[in-house]
C-alpha cells in the first residue's frame, strides 16, 4: 500500500520543488504567516480535502481528509520563519524584512526548515487524497503557526482544535536538520527538551557614574545574576541528567557614565524531565531574587515566564512500530538512531493534551558527502544547522524523503489501528 501511494510522487515533485522555493523566498515571522496560510489552504482544497479551515489559533490551517470508517491520524507541520538574515547565496534566498512583535524592523528567513516541513506535508496530503481507495480512516492535517515562539500549538488547542475537528488517536510529526539528505533519524522517549523562557527586570536607582554611592547599580546586579546562573546546572542538577541555562539577552542603560534605573535579562532553560525542570526553574528564580535582595534593590525583581513547551516525548512503542515501517520502506541503512536534541518543539503539546501517543522523527537536508567529510575531519559543528543563516536543505532528496516519511507513517497507523 505504501509503495502504491508514494508511486505518484514523481508526478508532483517538480511542482513541490517550485512551492518550496516560493515559501523559502517569502518567509513570514511567527503570528504573521498570512500569505503562507493562504497558500496552504489553497493547496489543501486543490488536493481534495473534505474540509479546510483557516485562522485556527491565529493563522493556523486545518484540513480533514476522510476515507470511510477507521482511525483518526494527525499529521502536523509548522510554517513560521525566524528573524535571521539569510546568507546562503541561493537564487531563491530570502531578502524579506518585517516588523517583529516588539516593533523592530528585522530580516526574515526560513532558517529552521519549516518551509520544507510545509511542502512535504502538502505533498503527503496530495498523494493520500489521490489514493483514498488504499486506506480507511480520517487524516487530520494541521499546519501550525508560531512554533518558534512555543505558542502555536497551544493557541490552536485553545481555539477548539480538538472540539471543532476529529480527535486523533496518534500525532505524527517530523523535523529536517543537519543530517545527510535522504536519511531518517529517530529516538525514543524524550527526544527534544522542554523549554521555558523568562524575562527579568532588576530594579535599581539611577545616578551619575561618578557618584555610585547615590544609586543602586542594576548592571552589577545583572552581572552577578548571569555569573551565578552558570552554577545551576553544574551544582544543582544531577550529573546523569541534562539541562541548559542560557542568558541570551542583557540590556541596561543608555550611556557609559550613567547608572541606569533598571536592567533586563532574557533567560532560557532546557530540560528533559519534570523533576529537573522544576529544580532549574526554582533555582533561577531564587538566584534572581537573592541577588536583588543582596544588592538592596529598590523593588522586587519582575519575573515573567513565557514561551514554555514540555519535553517532546516520542512514545516508545509507537515509535518502534513507525521506525519498523520506515526501515522496510527506506532500507535499514537510511534509518538511523540519533541522540537527544536539546532544542525544543511544541508539537508535544498536542499529544499531551489529548493523552495519545506522539511519534516524532528527524530527516536530513545536507549534502551527504559534505556531512561525511565533516565527521571524518571532526568539523561537524561547522555544518550549517537549524537557525543558521547558512541553513537551507537540498531540495532533493530531502523533499522526496520527507513526503515519503509522512505517507509511510500515516498509512502505518491507519492500517494498524483499523485492524
Amino acid at each position: 500500500m505504501q509503495q502504491t501511494v508514494t508511486a505518484g510522487l514523481a508526478t508532483i515533485s517538480e511542482d513541490l520543488a517550485g512551492l518550496y522555493r516560493d515559501l523559502h523566498r517569502n518567509p513570514e515571522l511567527s503570528r504573521q504567516e498570512t500569505r503562507t496560510a493562504a497558500i496552504v489552504a489553497g493547496r489543501l482544497r486543490d488536493a481534495g480535502c473534505d474540509e479546510v479551515t483557516e485562522h485556527v489559533g491565529g493563522t493556523g490551517v486545518v484540513g480533514v481528509l476522510r476515507s470511510g470508517d477507521g482511525p483518526v491520524v494527525m499529521l502536523r507541520a509548522d510554517f513560521d520563519a525566524l528573524p535571521v538574515e539569510e546568507k546562503t547565496g541561493l537564487p531563491y534566498a530570502s531578502t524579506a524584512r518585517a516588523v517583529d512583535g516588539e516593533g523592530r524592523d528585522v530580516p526574515v528567513m526560513h532558517a529552521c526548515g519549516h518551509d520544507m516541513h510545509t511542502t512535504c506535508l502538502i505533498g503527503a496530503v496530495t498523494l493520500l487524497a489521490a489514493t483514498r481507495e488504499q486506506w480507511a480512516g480520517t487524516l487530520l492535517v494541521v499546519f501550525q503557526p508560531a512554533e518558534e515562539l512555543a505558542s502555536g500549538a497551544r493557541a490552536m488547542i485553545d481555539d477548539g482544535l480538538f472540539e471543532r475537528f476529529p480527535k486523533p488517536q496518534i500525532v505524527l510529526g517530523q523535523h529536517v536538520g543537519p543530517l545527510p539528505a535522504g536519511y531518517v533519524g529517530h529516538g525514543s522517549g524524550p527526544v527534544m527538551a522542554a523549554t521555558d523562557s523568562l524575562n527579568v527586570t532588576l530594579h535599581g536607582r539611577g545616578a551619575h557614574g561618578s557618584r555610585p554611592e547615590a544609586g543602586v547599580d542594576p548592571v552589577l546586579m545583572a552581572a552577578n545574576v548571569v555569573t551565578r546562573l552558570q552554577g545551576v546546572v553544574s551544582r544543582e542538577v544531577p550529573p546523569g541528567e541534562t539541562a541548559v541555562v542560557t542568558v541570551g539577552r542583557l540590556h541596561a542603560g543608555t550611556k557609559e557614565n550613567i547608572i541606569p534605573d533598571n536592567a533586563e535579562l532574557g533567560v532560557n532553560m532546557r530540560t528533559f524531565t519534570p523533576e529537573v525542570r522544576t529544580t532549574v526553574r526554582a533555582a533561577v528564580e531564587r538566584i534572581v531574587r537573592a541577588e536583588s535582595d543582596a544588592s538592596a534593590a529598590v523593588a522586587e525583581p519582575t519575573l515573567e515566564w513565557f514561551a514554555s513547551a514540555p519535553a517532546l516525548v516520542s512514545d516508545p512503542e509507537s515509535t518502534r512500530t513507525t521506525v519498523a515501517a520506515f526501515t522496510e520502506h527506506f532500507g535499514k541503512d537510511r534509518v538511523q538512531p540519533i541522540p537527544q536534541v536539546n532544542a525544543s518543539e511544541d508539537v508535544g503539546v498536542f499529544g499531551e493534551v489529548l493523552q495519545v501517543p506522539t511519534v516524532f522523527w528527524f530527516w536530513g537536508g545536507l549534502d551527504p558527502e559534505t556531512v561525511v567529510t565533516a565527521l571524518m575531519e571532526g568539523r561537524f559543528d561547522d555544518l550549517p544547522g537549524n537557525h543558521s543563516p547558512h541553513f537551507a536543505p537540498l531540495i532533493e532528496p530531502t523533499l522526496s524523503t520527507g513526503v515519503e516519511a509522512l505517507v509511510v507513517a500515516a498509512l502505518t497507523w491507519l492500517g494498524e489501528l483499523a485492524r
